[in-house]
C-alpha cells in the first residue's frame, strides 16, 4: 500500500474543506436531535426535572437547557406578574416531612423574613401574601391512602378552587411504619393506580409534580428510621414511576440526583441539606416562573421567542434565493459546457479565446465578454445571498428556537487559563517572517486583534466577568480595538488623503452588514450588538474630523507645515466635546435620544444607558489611536524614527530604557486591576489610563527587529475575521443572546466546545468571505450607483426602528 506525501494531504487542508465538513456536521446534529426530540420530547420542563450532573462539585447544571438563578426578588416579581395577569398563585405541597421541607424552602425565598414555627409536625401549615396575591399551603399526607384521595375530591368537583401548583410524594412514612414489608409495597402501587386518574384530571388547570424519593444517609439516620434503606427508596421509585409512565403528571427526579451529589451536607441522614434544597426551590421556580419571566439566562421550561413579521418577510426574501441558486448552478454548468465546447470547436471562437486571454479585444468581441461577466456577476451575487440565507437559517435554529441545547456558564480558573495556555502555544507555534518592517505593520495588527479576539471569546464563554482582575484586562483589549480603529483609518486618510464618500460607506457597511442583517432576523435592536455601533460611531466622527476644513494630508504637511497646527486644533477640539459630552449625562442624552437616530442607540426597553456605559468607558480611545498615529507619521518624517528596515528602532541603552518603562507600565495596569475594589470605581479610572498597557504592549512588540518582523499566522488569520467572530458568538457559539453557551453534545462539555468551535470558526469566515463579495455590489465605484445602494441601506435601519417604536 503506497503512503500519501503528506504535502498532498496538506493541501485539502483549507477553509474550504473545513465549511463543507461543517456543513455534513451540522447536518448530522440536526438529524441527532431530531431523533432526540421524537424519542424523549422537546418540553425543556422534562430535561429540567428529569436530569442534570454538577460541573465541578457543587454547581447544578439540568440537562439541555439553562436554569435561572432567583433572588427574592425575582421570584415576587414572578408571583405579582403572573396575579397581574389574572394568574392564580396557589402552591399546594401534599406529602410527609421531605415536602414540608420543600415547602418551607420555596416560602423563605420568597419572603426571607419567614419564620419557621414551632410543633409544625404532622400539621397543616398555610401562608398568605395578599400584597404577591399568593396561597401556599402545606397538608400533612405521608402516605398514599384514603386520607389522600378525599384532599383531591374538592378540586375535582369545582375547577374554581383547583390549585395551580401541586407539589406531592411519598414513600419513606410507608416504609417506616411497615418496617419495610413487601405487602406495604404492594399496597402503595395500588393507592398509587388509583390516585393517577384523579391526579390526570387536575392537569389541564393544574401542574403536578411527583417528587421522586431522595437517597438517605444510613450512618446519620437515627435508629427508628433504621429500616429506611436506599434499596427500599430505590424500590418504591421504581413503583412509582412504572404507574406513572404514561400519565400527564411530571415526575421529579433531578432533585434526587442533586441531593445524591450533595449528600454530605445531610443533617440527619433523611432531610436534604442546605446547598441541595436551595437547587430544589430553584429547579421548582425555573419550572413554574420561566415562561412567564423571559430571563435569558433561564431557557428551561421557557418558550421560544414568537417569530415576528418582519422576521417573516427577512426570511422570506433570503429564502427565495435559496431555490434560485439551485437553477442557476445547473443552468450555469450547462451554459457553461456548451460555450466552451462550442470555443474549443470553432475556429473563430479559439481565436476569441485567445484575445480575450491576450487582452487584444475589439469592441464587438469585448460585448461578448462583457455579457458573459454581468452572468458571472449575476450569479455569484445571487449565490452569495443564498449562503447567506443559510447561514442565518443556522443561527436562528441555534438561538430562536429550543431545538439545539443550551447550557449555564461555568467558571472555574482552570477553565479559563487552560484554553488560552494551549492558543498561546498553537500561535507560537505558527510564528513566521513578515514582509513588512514598519510599526504596527499589517501582519502585526491582525495577529494583535486575533490574539485579544480569541481571549474574549473565552472569557465569553467561561462567564469570567464576575472576576475583576479578569474583567479589567478585558476592558483594556476591548479599548485595544478601538484604538487600532482609530489609529488604522487616521494613518490611510493621512497618508492618502482618500476623503471621498466611497470609502466612507465601504468602511460603513463592512462594519454594519452582520449586525444589521442579524437585528432583521434574529429580532434584536442594533444596539444589542454593542460594539459595532461603537466602532462604526467613532468612525464617522474620526472621518468628520479629518475631512473638516483644513484637511490635513501628509504630502500637504510637508508643503505647509502650518497645516500640523491645525490638525493639533481639531486633536484638541475633538478631545474637548469628548469631554463636554461626558460631564453631562443629561446633554448627553437629549442628543442621542433624538430622533430619527434615537432607534440606533436605545435598547428595546428605550433605555440609553447601555448606550452612555459603553460610550464613556472608552470615550478616548478612538482619539488616543488618531493621536498615536499622528504623532508616530511626524516621527518619520522628521527621520526621528526610521522603521523601514530589518534594524532595532532605537541604540541598545534607550531600547532597554523604553522596554523596562513599557514593562513597568503593564505592570502599574495589572497592579491596578488587582486592588480596586469594585468595577464602578474601576470603570472609572479606566479611560484616563487604558493608554498606558497599549502604548507599553506596542513598545514591546515594536523596539527589537526580531519582534517586530516577526508574527504568528495562526493568530493573523483569527484577526481577519475577529469582527465577524466577535458578532457571530452571540447567537451559534454562545446561547440565549451571549448568557449560556450551545449545546450540540449534551453530556460531554469538552467535545461539545471542540464542536461548537469548530463550526462557529468556520460560519465566522464564511461571513467575511459573503462580507467581501457583497461589498462590491453594495458599495459600487459608480456614485449614481452608491447613492441608490445607500439609500437602501438606510431604509434598511427604518423597519428596525419602526419595530422599536422609535420613528
Amino acid at each position: 500500500m503506497t503512503v500519501k506525501d503528506p504535502r498532498e494531504i496538506v493541501k485539502h487542508i483549507n477553509s474550504r474543506n473545513a465549511k463543507i465538513l461543517a456543513v455534513f456536521i451540522v447536518i448530522g446534529f440536526i438529524g441527532y436531535h431530531g431523533i432526540l426530540h421524537l424519542t424523549s420530547g422537546i418540553d425543556s420542563c422534562k430535561w429540567l426535572l428529569s436530569d442534570g450532573r454538577f460541573q465541578g462539585f457543587r454547581v447544578w447544571q439540568p440537562y439541555g437547557c439553562m436554569m435561572h438563578s432567583y433572588s427574592s426578588g425575582d421570584s415576587q416579581m414572578c408571583l405579582q406578574y403572573i396575579a397581574y395577569w389574572g394568574g392564580k398563585t396557589h402552591v399546594v405541597f401534599i406529602g410527609d416531612s421531605r415536602i414540608r421541607q420543600l415547602y418551607f424552602g420555596f416560602v423563605s425565598l420568597i419572603n426571607p423574613k419567614y419564620v419557621i414555627e414551632n410543633n409544625i409536625a404532622h400539621h397543616n401549615i398555610h401562608y398568605t401574601d395578599k400584597e404577591l396575591k399568593v396561597h401556599i399551603d402545606f397538608i400533612w399526607a405521608p402516605m398514599v391512602n384514603q386520607t389522600m384521595f378525599d384532599i383531591y375530591k374538592p378540586w375535582m368537583q369545582d375547577v374554581s378552587i383547583r390549585p395551580s401548583l401541586i407539589v406531592t410524594g411519598s414513600g419513606v412514612w410507608a416504609i417506616k411504619v411497615s418496617n419495610a414489608s413487601m405487602s406495604m409495597y404492594n399496597s402503595y402501587q395500588r393507592n398509587l393506580s388509583r390516585l393517577v386518574p384523579m391526579l390526570n384530571n387536575l392537569t389541564p388547570v393544574t401542574k403536578v409534580i411527583w417528587v421522586l424519593q431522595d437517597p438517605v444517609l444510613t450512618e446519620k439516620l437515627h435508629p427508628s428510621r433504621k429500616m429506611i434503606t436506599n434499596e427500599q427508596i430505590d424500590l418504591y421509585n421504581k413503583g412509582a414511576m412504572e404507574v406513572m409512565h404514561h400519565s400527564k403528571i411530571l415526575i421529579w427526579s433531578s432533585s434526587r440526583l442533586v441531593s445524591q451529589g450533595l449528600y454530605q451536607d445531610q443533617v440527619d441522614g433523611l432531610h436534604m441539606g442546605k446547598n441541595a434544597l436551595n437547587y430544589a426551590i430553584q429547579i421548582l421556580l425555573n419550572m413554574y416562573c420561566n415562561d412567564h419571566m423571559n430571563y435569558n439566562d433561564g431557557t428551561c421550561c421557557s418558550s421560544p421567542e414568537p417569530v415576528t413579521v418582519l422576521q417573516l418577510i427577512t426570511f422570506s426574501i433570503l429564502g427565495v434565493r435559496v431555490p434560485e441558486v439551485s437553477q442557476l448552478y445547473i443552468c450555469w454548468g450547462v451554459y457553461r459546457t456548451i460555450s466552451l465546447r462550442l470555443m474549443r470547436n470553432s475556429s473563430e471562437n479559439r481565436e476569441l479565446l485567445s484575445k480575450f486571454y491576450n487582452g487584444s479585444i475589439s469592441t464587438d468581441e469585448d460585448i461578448i465578454i462583457s455579457r458573459g461577466r454581468k452572468e458571472t456577476s449575476f450569479f455569484e451575487l445571487v449565490t452569495a445571498l443564498a449562503r447567506l440565507a443559510i447561514v442565518m437559517s443556522y443561527f436562528f435554529l441555534c438561538d430562536r428556537t429550543n431545538f439545539f441545547m443550551k447550557e449555564n456558564k461555568y467558571f472555574t480558573y482552570t477553565n479559563f487559563f487552560l484554553p488560552l495556555g494551549y492558543l498561546f502555544a498553537l500561535g507560537l507555534f505558527f510564528t513566521e517572517e513578515s514582509q513588512f518592517t514598519q510599526v504596527l505593520h499589517r501582519d502585526q495588527t491582525n495577529e494583535w486583534k486575533g490574539w485579544m479576539q480569541l481571549l474574549i471569546l473565552i472569557y465569553h464563554m467561561t462567564g469570567a466577568s464576575h472576576v475583576l482582575p479578569i474583567y479589567m484586562h478585558i476592558r483594556v483589549l476591548v479599548t485595544s480595538y478601538l484604538f487600532l480603529s482609530g489609529y488604522g483609518h487616521f494613518t490611510y486618510f493621512y497618508q492618502y488623503g482618500d476623503f471621498g464618500f466611497y470609502r466612507f460607506w465601504h468602511v460603513i457597511f463592512r462594519l454594519n452588514f452582520l449586525v444589521v442583517v442579524l437585528c432583521l432576523c434574529m429580532n434584536r435592536p442594533y444596539q444589542f450588538y454593542y460594539f459595532v455601533p461603537l466602532v462604526s460611531f467613532w468612525f464617522v466622527v474620526m472621518f468628520v474630523t479629518v475631512k473638516s476644513v483644513p484637511q490635513v494630508t501628509a504630502p500637504a504637511a510637508e508643503v505647509n507645515p502650518l497645516l500640523y497646527f491645525y490638525m493639533i486644533l481639531k486633536f484638541v477640539t475633538l478631545f474637548g466635546v469628548v469631554t463636554v459630552l461626558y460631564m453631562s449625562e443629561v446633554f448627553f442624552e437629549k442628543i442621542f435620544v433624538t430622533r430619527p437616530w434615537k432607534a440606533l442607540f436605545v435598547t428595546t426597553d428605550d433605555s440609553i444607558k447601555e448606550w452612555w456605559f459603553r460610550w464613556k468607558i472608552d470615550r478616548y480611545s478612538v482619539a488616543f489611536g488618531m493621536l498615536f498615529a499622528f504623532g508616530l507619521q511626524l516621527l518619520k518624517q522628521y527621520h526621528i524614527l526610521d522603521d523601514k528596515n530589518r534594524g532595532n528602532l532605537f541604540s541598545r541603552g534607550i531600547s532597554l530604557t523604553a522596554a523596562s518603562a513599557a514593562l513597568v507600565g503593564i505592570a502599574s495596569y495589572a497592579i491596578f486591576a488587582f486592588l480596586c475594589r469594585n468595577k464602578l470605581e474601576c470603570n472609572e479610572v479606566h479611560p484616563y489610563i487604558s493608554f498606558v498597557p497599549i502604548l507599553s504592549y506596542i513598545i514591546l512588540r515594536n523596539i527589537s527587529s526580531y519582534l517586530r518582523t516577526k508574527y504568528s499566522m495562526f493568530f493573523a488569520w483569527f484577526g481577519n475575521i475577529s469582527l465577524e467572530l466577535f458578532i457571530a458568538q452571540y447567537h451559534i457559539w454562545l446561547a440565549a443572546d451571549t448568557h449560556g453557551v450551545l449545546v450540540l453534545v449534551p453530556g460531554y462539555p469538552v467535545l461539545n466546545a471542540l464542536i461548537t468551535s469548530f463550526l462557529f470558526v468556520c460560519v465566522a469566515h464564511e461571513i467575511h468571505v459573503l462580507t467581501n463579495i457583497l461589498v462590491r455590489y453594495a458599495v459600487p465605484t459608480d456614485w449614481k450607483y452608491l447613492i441608490r445602494n445607500v439609500t437602501i441601506f438606510l431604509l434598511l435601519l427604518v423597519p428596525i426602528g419602526i419595530h422599536d417604536g422609535m420613528f
